[in-house]
């Protein structure tokens, strides 16, 4: 029997190795293969594993039991049983010592009954691996830095081109599946979705009687990658030709399941604390929680993405592998903005005017704009709608970087920083 592959760090294991010390409870939540039960292992020194039914059902006869044991206690898959959180929680209000707990969920379960935890429970959002985490190089530009105000020199070259870009978005984040020959791979992201309509759906008290309208709602959000593209396009997109269209409330419930199976990541629009700006618009920017999704969900591979369709699709597949990209790239910026203690946004005007793919926003308010651009030169054109932001923010405005897939990072004359996607890092 082959032993597993040595544990690779991953950027949230700085913000355990942070929390758990001085808080008696923290949970670590994404979708399922982030690699979430590898990293809590590391750590766990208990380990009761819920999706194992005779686990399960030892730890429901009696809950105390199961929380015993040399600490941290790891509760694995909590969501098999719900019961278990609201356990945690009174524990902790009962003066459990910091460390006590590691909880790890791949849902949010349908019991209204569960206490948010809010103020005992530390949530912690674990996404697919980023570049940096794949070891594709070795980054050169950190997010931190260009948060700390101090506009930091950027340099620094890779030889990641589009074609490699490609297929990192095909190959990707989860940890089990990334390693695996192409047709393998395929093979598991195809069982993935397979298995959020047939089994995860019925558990989270939704069953799909006709699963191909879900499939097809769920390709329809993954062609509207990086978009802000309205829900009721999306069930049009999904739908061509149907006089009878799905129903609303069935494409919310749709949604709604897919969010609480964290496979839906959309980025919320920003809303600046300081109200530096007005007409903002509201609409998240979609996207799934690993790109690889989308393109298993598109049915493309690498060689499609960066132009190896017929000629009569090659312009969708150039705007595909744009949204792709971005995706890419809004999946690591979202993970060191969170080891950063940022949050991240996406801004739009109301009108479309001027809109900036990512704002990452420190607690006072400060932020870092960032562009994706699919193209390795960067133009003042890709660049206007960065200026404008600056005139608008002033100070407040910490540094602007387009993250492209060229060769070099560098410096803009008027300052803006150039970071090709693989030399971005935490």
């Amino acid at each position: 029997m082959s032993r597993p592959a040595p544990y690779a760090p991953r950027v949230v294991d700085r913000e355990l190795d942070e929390l758990l010390p001085g808080l008696a409870a923290v949970a670590l939540e994404g979708a399922k293969g982030v690699g979430k039960t590898r990293t809590a292992l590391q750590r766990a020194r208990t380990v009761v594993r819920l999706d194992d039914p005779t686990q399960r059902d030892v730890a429901a006869a009696d809950l105390a039991r199961a929380l015993r044991g040399p600490a941290p206690v790891l509760l694995d898959e909590w969501q098999h049983l719900p019961a278990t959180w609201d356990a945690v929680r009174r524990a902790v209000d009962d003066g459990a010592e910091p460390g006590s707990f590691l909880l790890a969920g791949s849902a949010v379960p349908r019991d209204a009954g569960v206490h948010s935890g809010a103020g005992r429970i530390v949530r912690l959002r674990m996404r697919p691996m980023t570049l940096t985490e794949r070891g594709v190089t070795v980054p050169a530009v950190s997010l931190a830095e260009l948060l700390n105000g101090r506009r930091p020199a950027v340099e620094g070259t890779t030889d990641v081109g589009v074609e490699d870009y490609a297929e990192e978005i095909c190959a990707s984040g989860l940890p089990a599946i990334r390693p695996l020959p192409p047709r393998l791979r395929r093979a598991q992201l195809d069982g993935y979705v397979e298995s959020i309509v047939d089994r995860d759906f019925p558990d989270l008290g939704r069953a799909v009687r006709n699963p191909v309208p879900l499939r097809r709602w769920m390709a329809a959000y993954a062609a509207a990658e990086s978009t802000v593209t309205a829900y009721d396009r999306l069930r049009d997109a999904a739908t061509p030709g149907d006089a009878d269209k799905p129903a609303k409330t069935t494409t919310i419930a749709y949604r709604d399941i897919l969010e609480r199976l964290w496979f839906l990541d959309p980025v919320p629009a920003w809303t600046p604390s300081r109200n530096h700006l007005a007409r903002l618009a509201a609409a998240p920017k979609h996207h799934l929680a690993d790109p690889a999704f989308a393109a298993r969900l598109l049915g493309v591979d690498p060689g499609a993405l960066v132009g190896a369709a017929p000629a009569a699709t090659a312009g969708r597949e150039a705007t595909l592998l744009g949204q792709l990209f971005e995706s890419l790239v809004t999946l690591d910026v979202r993970v060191y903005a969170q080891a950063a203690e940022a949050r991240t946004g996406h801004l739009r005007v109301r009108g479309g005017e001027h809109e900036v793919d990512l704002i990452v926003e420190r607690g006072d308010g400060r932020v870092v704009a960032v562009e994706v651009k699919l193209a390795g030169t960067v133009t003042d054109a890709d660049v206007k709608h960065l200026t404008w932001l600056r005139g608008e923010l002033g100070e407040d405005l910490l540094d602007a970087v387009v993250v492209t897939a060229g060769p070099h990072a560098y410096r803009r004359r008027d300052g803006i920083a150039v970071v090709p996607a693989a030399l971005l890092g935490p």
